[in-house]
C-alpha cells in the first residue's frame, strides 16, 4: 500500500485547509450603516410623534428590545435604533 499521498490529493487537502483558515480568520462581519438610504428616508435616532422603528413592520429587532436591529427597506444597515424613526414607518 502506498502511504505517500498523491500530488493531486495533497493539493486538494492544502487548498481546503487554506480556505478554512481564511474563512475562520475573517471573524464576524462588522456592523454597519447605509448612510445614503438613511439620508434619503430621513432616518433619525429618536421617535417621531410616538412612532418608532420598534413598532414598524419593516423593523427587524436586535437581540434585545434595546439593542439596534435592521430594517427590511435599508439593506446593509444593522444599526437601526428601536427608538429611531424614518419616513418609511409602516404598521399596515
Amino acid at each position: 500500500m502506498d502511504t505517500v499521498p498523491s500530488r493531486r490529493k495533497f493539493l486538494k487537502i492544502t487548498g481546503m485547509a487554506i480556505a478554512t483558515v481564511s474563512w475562520a480568520a475573517a471573524g464576524p462581519v462588522a456592523a454597519g450603516t447605509n448612510a445614503p438610504l438613511r439620508e434619503q428616508f430621513k432616518y433619525q435616532d429618536k421617535p417621531d410623534d410616538g412612532r418608532s422603528c420598534a413598532s414598524c413592520l419593516e423593523f427587524i429587532p436586535g437581540k434585545t428590545d434595546k439593542t439596534p436591529g435592521a430594517c427590511k427597506r435599508i439593506p446593509g444597515d444593522d444599526e437601526i435604533s428601536p427608538d429611531g424613526y424614518c419616513v418609511l414607518w409602516n404598521t399596515m
